[in-house]
């Protein structure tokens, strides 16, 4: 049905452990799209178990990207201080910094955006659907809208943003991956994010390109 390499390619792609991976190819029967689902799901369940604990201690680490262009301080929490020493929690705290510089998120979640300006982006867009030469059906108008908002939070919202070290998952799933791996509650608190020259007139650069390629250095 499926094979000891199955597993560990199924541990490489989803970071959970290796009895996680075997049950969820045994749930799935060996298909691993199904089986990464199963693990997204089981690691949803395990962050929800956790999301009353109280995450008070973390580390605060920083980021500066090659030539000092970017710089960015982010606070990440969790239970204990034991963790907060560990390397797998350093790492994925100074990944959250690189990933904020490369990709420039203004929020970290969607309940810290405006809901005032979501729905009023919602009736402009309306509006713009409603006033084309061929008006489509309100069913349809009210997907498109949807659908351009959706955007709109991957493009500011941190945990919905697909990691830049790999795009085929959200930072909210390598979130809830670390948290299933750790076992205990980690929350992103708050970070800041500096570029130099900010508001003034400068030539565009692609930053995310300029991050992957000072990673690979």
């Amino acid at each position: 049905m499926f094979t000891a390499k199955d597993v560990m390619t199924l541990r490489e792609m989803s970071g959970a452990g290796m009895m996680d991976c075997k049950k969820a190819l045994t749930a799935c029967d060996g298909n691993m799209d199904k089986a990464m689902d199963y693990l997204r799901e089981k690691s949803l369940a395990a962050s929800a178990k956790k999301a009353s604990r109280i995450a008070a201690e973390g580390i605060v680490d920083s980021y500066i990207h090659l030539g000092g262009k970017i710089g960015v301080l982010v606070e990440v929490n969790c239970e204990t201080d034991f963790v907060a020493k560990t390397d797998e929690f350093k790492e994925f705290v100074h990944d959250i910094a690189m990933h904020i510089a490369a990709s420039k998120p203004t929020y970290i979640g969607k309940d810290e955006v405006n809901k005032e300006e979501i729905e009023k982006e919602k009736e402009i867009l309306r509006a713009q659907c409603k006033n084309e030469p061929k008006p489509k059906p309100d069913a349809i108008i009210e997907k498109i809208v949807e659908g351009r908002i959706d955007k709109y939070y991957k493009e500011v919202c941190l945990l919905e943003q697909p990691f830049v070290k790999n795009p085929d998952v959200t930072v909210s799933e390598l979130l809830n991956n670390t948290v299933a791996k750790i076992g205990e509650k980690i929350s992103i608190r708050r970070f800041v994010r500096y570029e130099m020259g900010e508001g003034l007139q400068k030539r565009e650069d692609n930053f995310v390109e300029e991050v992957m390629g000072q990673m690979k250095a």
